[in-house]
């Protein structure tokens, strides 16, 4: 990683970005059953340990006087959990370094998630090659973003526009599965073909391989609606997280029950002990965003820091609502493209008090919806005016407020 940070508020937000990174990483590597990306997380487990460690050291003596206890022990608990989602992403990279097992017939499936992570090399004199992030337009070509860059066996997470991408760069992209080829090929990558497999007995297991991947982006929601919850002190959202693991841990077990049966049909169960081991992952992520949002629900003060920090990092999330005159009203997300341009990711929809999480591209927004989004920092701005608001930066790093166009 980067030269370590001196300040907590850059730590917290840079362990944000590395657990991130990580469990990308994570799921790339069981995707294209990749032994090199599942050891790259193992080896930023270090990177993680070193700097939670580091975090608890300066909580400990920033505390000078025993009010000051309490609010740090919030900044604590955050930091453990941030922590165990690294740790989490570990376990799903060992389905891969330990060969525990998914049948590869079922990794088709996998695309079928709502983003994947994909890692490619760039070749000198492709078309990255010497071009900065902002030239390439990656989300509008291609529908993915770069959410890191491996140069000199540094990943390098603090990444923006005017980054340029340099020969046998490493990218870890993240997007919808069809901008897979696009990449690869902007990149000079070979081509990259998926498993493809029509052996019958998988039918008995597809609903299983479903649950999974509804775990997987529901975990990954849960994870953004917590740091939303705490930047934004919103008991709502943090009630949101509560339910949304509450309803992961129903699927675990269903999912537990599906696979056991199935291995009753003369299957060899080795090869199901991975998708046990990504639903317990998932599961645990979802428990750790609990473990987060349990400041918001006491209705004790979210400590200052952690909604700088939280605001600092390179994935922001957003909460707008859509304005009746907006280009938003009445327009469908696959219609608006957001995830292509500002590059944001619709987490929820909050609709006369309740919720729709991970909205298709066929959901329809109307006027007074609240829409919690996750993106790139310097994409807020487009974000709000599309919503039909402007934004207005404060003199606090990452403090903003709107305003009607």
């Amino acid at each position: 990683m980067d030269d370590r940070p001196r300040n907590l508020r850059t730590m917290l937000a840079e362990a944000k970005d590395l657990s991130e990174l990580m469990v990308d990483l994570a799921y790339g590597a069981v995707f294209f059953d990749d032994v090199d990306m599942a050891e790259e997380v193992v080896e930023l487990e270090d990177d993680m340990n070193e700097l939670a460690q580091d975090m608890r050291r300066v909580c400990i003596l920033a505390v000078r006087q025993p009010r000051e206890a309490e609010g740090m022990s919030s900044v604590l608990r955050v930091v453990t959990a941030i922590e165990r989602i690294g740790n989490d992403a570990v376990s799903i990279a060992r389905i891969v370094t330990h060969k525990v097992g998914i049948p590869p017939q079922l990794l088709a499936d996998l695309a079928e998630a709502d983003e994947i992570s994909h890692r490619v090399t760039v070749v000198a004199g492709s078309a990255m090659h010497n071009q900065t992030l902002a030239t390439l337009q990656l989300p509008v070509a291609t529908g993915t973003r770069v959410m890191a860059i491996k140069r000199n066996q540094i990943w390098i997470t603090d990444i923006g526009g005017a980054t340029v991408v340099g020969a046998d760069d490493v990218l870890l992209v993240r997007g919808g599965p069809d901008g897979i080829a696009p990449v690869r090929s902007m990149a000079g990558a070979p081509v990259w073909e998926p498993v493809v497999s029509e052996d019958a007995w998988l039918s008995d297991l597809d609903r299983s391989v479903d649950v999974l991947v509804e775990m997987k982006d529901l975990s990954e929601t849960a994870v953004g609606l917590a740091y939303s919850a705490m930047v934004m002190n919103d008991l709502r959202l943090a009630a949101e997280v509560r339910q949304l693991g509450a309803r992961l841990n129903e699927m675990n077990d269903k999912l537990e029950l599906w696979v056991l049966r199935a291995a009753k049909e003369n299957i060899d169960p080795s090869p199901l002990r991975g998708l046990l081991q990504l639903a317990h992952a998932a599961t645990d992520i979802a428990a750790e965003a609990c473990e987060m949002v349990w400041i918001v629900e006491q209705g004790d003060e979210v400590h200052p820091i952690l909604q700088i920090a939280l605001g600092e990092s390179d994935e922001v999330v957003m909460e707008i609502e859509v304005t009746a005159n907006s280009r938003a009203c009445n327009a469908t997300l696959g219609d608006l493209g957001l995830n292509l341009e500002p590059g944001f990711i619709v987490l929820a929809i909050r609709r006369t008090g309740r919720y729709i999480y991970r909205p298709t591209g066929a959901t329809m927004l109307v006027d007074g919806d609240v829409v919690i989004a996750s993106g790139p920092e310097e994409g807020r701005a487009h974000l709000a005016k599309i919503f039909g608001w402007r934004m207005i930066d404060s003199d606090e790093p990452g403090i903003f407020e709107l305003e009607l166009r």
